[in-house]
């Protein structure tokens, strides 16, 4: 349900979704809890599209050092692509 309001270009705010500055523009990350997890999906919303970047359970108060790493080389790679394919 987060994920489609984000698609029809809906705002989301605490406690939903909570913005990611560190990992890039227009970067956040949802806020999903079921019985037993504490969820983050990672993504950035683009004119385009919602790119999932990452989805783990969250154990502890901060963002893994590595997730997001993992985001932000994920971003690199897919915007380098875009632009590659752009060039075509």
């Amino acid at each position: 349900m987060l994920l489609r309001l984000l698609q029809e270009g809906e705002q989301l705010g605490m406690p939903q979704s909570e913005p990611l500055p560190n990992v890039g523009r227009r970067c956040g990350a949802l806020r999903v809890r079921d019985a037993e997890h504490n969820w983050r999906i990672m993504y950035r919303a683009d004119s385009d599209a919602i790119l999932v970047l990452e989805v783990y359970s969250k154990k502890t108060r901060k963002i893994p050092d590595e997730v997001i790493k993992r985001c932000k080389d994920r971003l690199s790679r897919y915007d380098e692509a875009v632009k590659a394919a752009n060039k075509k």
